[in-house]
């Protein structure tokens, strides 16, 4: 067996509201709570495991790799929610999705309600070992 990643924890101020967040983004549901996780599973299946902290949030960046045609739902449904995005991870090129050379890739940034840096991109610039080219 290849190793993978399983799941992740996403540490949030309210965790329902946060993964109810993510999956509306990006067209999934949220799953039922396992212990005091509140699970959003991904098409790979690993897991985003939101987590209640108690501590001040430190951002973290979350990448989503997506098919030409998911992007455009989920950057449909950041548009119609209003949600701020971005072209850059430093959030200064805002109202703009990235376009990468080379690979006809895009991707757009935006932020979440605990200020997580969440990316949606099409076309990942790097491929999995074994699966390139």
């Amino acid at each position: 067996m290849s190793i993978e990643l399983n799941h992740t924890i996403v540490a949030a101020s309210d965790p329902q509201t946060s993964a109810q967040f993510l999956a509306g983004i990006l067209g999934l549901k949220v799953d039922p709570p396992l212990g005091n996780f509140t699970p959003v599973t991904l098409a790979n299946r690993v897991t985003l495991d939101y987590d209640l902290s108690q501590d001040p949030i430190q951002s973290r960046h979350y990448a989503f790799a997506s098919s030409d045609e998911e992007f455009d739902a989920a950057f449909a449904r950041i548009e119609d929610a209003g949600i701020a995005f971005f072209a850059d991870p430093a959030c200064r090129k805002a109202g703009q999705i990235y376009h990468r050379d080379g690979d006809g890739g895009r991707g757009v940034y935006f932020r979440d309600p605990d200020g997580h840096l969440m990316e949606i991109l099409t076309s990942p610039a790097r491929a999995p070992q074994g699966l390139a080219g």
